[in-house]
């Protein structure tokens, strides 16, 4: 299959989740990256896990669509798919693509073990790794192999949990992984030393990777680190779970996330894409190629939307997704007008809106309900809250002695009277008084009594001073 000297070239694809609900982005993004990696001349197809986002049934138009795409990778290049997680990829799922090769073969690894590609052809191990009395009969049957893949599919870690207890489980997944690993290692050096290119193809995670949302996974619950991946010796180190790509060289050895085909959720970052691995004994590289994922939009509001700045935001989102949230209380929920942000975004291809309304929380006042009377319960709740109480003690009382039209008269006769004084405060008023010294009187200095202004009395004759 390759010239003498020449380097392989894989492309790895994973995380297509393709479902009803992603079909369009998934068939767009891995349909563009497979007519990709045919054009370029790849020699192998590798699909690290999570090919569907669930459970399919046979004839749902997801499946059909990925049962296609494969078969039309097939007729370029042998493919190899990886058993995923078991919520995304029930264990069965992939047995179909087993029946699907066209020119080429697909094989499916969904148990723990080593696969040699000898002349287009998949040979597996019987156990874990390969014995030597296999690698001596795999040469004498097929030859030197082209590549050797080290294969670790999703491990059932309620399996691992009925071995060893339930409060080992989560760590004993990182050690049993990483010890066969090790062992692997010890047999791909092997591999190596004989010219013999190996690949090792996994689905996890790798302990200090970042998600598509940028969040480091930090913890003793993650099924790799990188020292143990490493410690297998292959050339090249193939993993998929995580959406977002990234990479760790060590020694001309390379392990990779492509991260997912295309973008399933808005806030991921990051380009989306598949890796083109171009692989020789020692020396290894991986480069992204993009795909046409779709554009997603977030904008966020601790508060109700600012129609404005989503104008701004509008005006270059058409043909993108948008997603809108806000944060409001209770009783301001109704300032939000969604009609109104839906005509904003009229032209982009989706546009949510989720709103989170905080409730408003009501409680009771401490010994209120021990006050007899309703003074008391008011004098009570002003004296926990802080509220000034002789106001609404006066209020309470107008309540409770007058009729309706008594109150209403008093208010506006107050009003009234606040209307005038401040009319008085608001003027100097200059009062003429005819004596030989001229006397200067300012109603600001005069007091008013509580019904408004009085006829000011001015004597004839003013004191002289």
């Amino acid at each position: 299959m390759l010239k003498e000297g020449e380097s392989l070239l894989v492309g790895h694809f994973s995380d297509l989740h393709y479902s009803p609900g992603n079909l369009v982005e998934a068939d767009r993004c891995f349909g563009f990256a497979l007519e990709n990696a045919i054009a370029s001349g790849c020699h192998v197809g590798v699909v690290s896990g999570d090919s569907t986002d669930h459970r399919l049934d046979a004839h749902t138009p997801a499946l059909s669509a990925l049962a296609r795409r494969i078969h039309q990778l097939t007729a370029y290049m042998p493919v190899l798919m990886l058993q995923g997680t078991f919520s995304h990829e029930p264990p069965g799922t992939l047995d179909l693509f087993r029946l699907i090769g066209s020119h080429h073969p697909v094989y499916v690894a969904d148990r723990i073990h080593q696969v040699a590609l000898c002349a287009g052809q998949f040979v597996p191990s019987e156990g874990p790794v390969f014995a030597p009395a296999e690698i001596d009969a795999l040469h004498a049957q097929h030859g030197m192999p082209e590549v050797v893949f080290t294969c670790v599919p999703t491990v059932n870690k309620a399996v691992l949990a009925a071995a060893v207890g339930v409060a080992s489980a989560a760590t004993a997944v990182g050690d049993h992984l990483a010890d066969y690993l090790a062992s692997a290692g010890a047999v791909n050096r092997q591999w190596r030393a004989q010219g013999v290119r190996t690949i090792g193809v996994s689905h996890g995670t790798v302990n200090g990777c970042q998600t598509e949302h940028g969040v480091p996974m930090a913890g003793f619950d993650h099924e790799f680190t990188i020292g143990a991946l490493f410690d297998a010796e292959c050339d090249a180190f193939m993993l998929g779970h995580i959406h977002r790509a990234q990479q760790w060289e060590r020694e001309g050895r390379v392990v990779a996330y492509p991260g997912s085909i295309g973008r399933f959720h808005y806030g991921e970052i990051g380009a989306k894409g598949y890796l083109q691995w171009q692989i020789s004994v020692g020396q290894t590289t991986a480069t992204q190629v993009r795909t046409p994922a779709r554009e997603t939009v977030c904008v966020d509001f601790d508060g109700p939307p600012d129609m404005a700045k989503l104008a701004g935001v509008a005006a270059d989102a058409a043909d993108k997704f948008v997603r809108v949230r806000w944060t409001v209380n209770e009783e301001h929920r109704q300032l939000v007008d969604r009609d109104a942000i839906q005509a904003l975004f009229s032209a982009s291809a989706e546009v949510k809106l989720e709103a989170r309304v905080l409730p408003a929380v009501r409680s009771r006042a401490e010994g209120i309900s021990r006050a007899a009377t309703l003074p008391e319960k008011l004098g009570r709740w002003c004296e926990l809250t802080g509220v000034e109480a002789d106001p609404l003690m006066d209020s309470l009382s107008m309540l409770m002695t007058l009729d309706a039209q008594s109150i209403a008269d008093q208010v506006l006769a107050g009003l009234s009277a606040q209307s005038v004084r401040k009319e008085i405060e608001a003027s100097d008023v200059a009062v003429s008084i005819p004596t030989t010294t001229p006397v200067k009187a300012t109603l600001t200095d005069m007091e008013l009594d509580d019904d408004g202004p009085e006829d000011l009395a001015v004597p004839a004759t003013a004191p002289q001073c």
